[in-house]
């Protein structure tokens, strides 16, 4: 639709969680100007990105972590699984007990 302007009610899902993922990536970007912005934390919406739309946001998010950012991303997308290195998982036990590992992607760093 080019350069025409839209009302937000007209947002797909997917562009709805676009906004909101360069909005967090603008507030993650005021370092040095007295940021409040340490970590960053996004819940999954990935889902609903087509896949070059994805490998953009996964680019992003990339790039934030080498430039020492912290982000942590919420996601059951399985493409996004493959590119995350470091991971905290829950993983339910029953009897309402949940498991958390982490893992650098090859194996367990930590289990509790």
């Amino acid at each position: 639709m080019g350069d025409e302007v839209r009302g937000t009610q007209s947002l797909s899902g997917g562009e709805r969680f676009l906004v909101s993922l360069a909005l967090a990536l603008a507030l993650s970007g005021l370092e040095g100007r007295s940021s409040f912005v340490d970590t960053l934390f996004i819940d999954d919406g990935f889902g609903s990105l087509d896949a070059e739309t994805l490998d953009l946001a996964v680019d992003a998010l990339e790039t934030l972590q080498g430039r020492d950012r912290k982000v942590g991303v919420i996601t059951h997308v399985a493409a996004m699984i493959e590119r995350i290195a470091v991971q905290v998982r829950v993983e339910k036990r029953g009897a309402g007990r949940s498991e958390i590992k982490v893992s650098d992607g090859s194996q367990p760093i930590w289990s509790a």
